[in-house]
């Protein structure tokens, strides 16, 4: 075995309880990124409406959020 295999029960329970903590804040860590980003996806797609939206008027198409919602 290696020397940093644990040898005991406590030190495999601190072994187990480490690395469950680990696990927990990468979770974390990727929870909080996935939301950033899908937030960022939002504001994204409201802007891309807008832009769509604004050309619709320009090309003189009436009712441009109505038709966008069919």
């Amino acid at each position: 075995m290696a020397d940093n295999d644990p040898h005991s029960a406590r030190e495999l329970s601190q072994f187990a309880e480490s690395l469950l903590q680990q696990l927990q804040e990468k979770f974390q860590a990727l929870t909080d990124k996935l939301a950033l980003r899908m937030d960022e996806m939002g504001e994204s797609i409201n802007d891309l409406e807008k832009h769509v939206t604004g050309l619709m008027a320009q090309a003189g198409i009436e009712n441009a959020n109505e038709e966008l919602t069919d």
